[in-house]
């Protein structure tokens, strides 16, 4: 653990990084976010005082999202542990799945959230009903039908 100071406007992470770290607001504010393919921006997370700021990367995985800070901020920045036991890996696994989800909820197309959920679950496409993978995904079923039979289009 170490303490610095980080200016306003700083970049601490950069979307793609393969190194992450994890951050604890002392004072200021930090913020996590994306920009999506269109040049847009989604905003992740506001990280005040008290607040950890983070896009824990697991193993070679790059990081989803950047890290700045908003004002004039003291953080302590938390190594990347590698040295994690089995349940904390487990954790991790499952939050970065979590942050993946909101940000392609926040950014991503109904198709491309549609690829994501076949690929993130192949083995129960066929054993849910499509209703309820539509509400998964944020949309209608009428969306997701639609969604389905552009991806159907593209593939021929």
């Amino acid at each position: 653990m170490n303490k610095i100071n980080v200016k306003k406007k700083q970049v601490l992470q950069i979307k793609g990084d393969l190194y992450s770290k994890a951050y604890i607001v002392e004072s200021g504010l930090l913020r996590s976010y994306t920009i999506d393919e269109t040049g847009k921006e989604h905003i992740f997370m506001f990280g005040p005082e008290g607040w950890i700021v983070t896009d824990y990367a697991s193993g070679d995985e790059p990081c989803d999202l950047y890290i700045d800070a908003l004002e004039d901020s003291v953080v302590i920045q938390i190594e990347k542990n590698t040295e994690l036991d089995f349940d904390q890996k487990k954790i991790i696994k499952r939050i970065r799945v979590l942050q993946s989800r909101v940000i392609m909820l926040m950014s991503a197309s109904a198709i491309d959230r549609y690829e994501h959920f076949i690929s993130t679950y192949p083995t129960i496409v066929q054993r849910v009903p499509q209703y309820m993978i539509a509400s998964y995904l944020g949309i209608t079923p009428e969306a997701l039908s639609a969604a389905k039979s552009q991806r159907l289009k593209s593939r021929k």
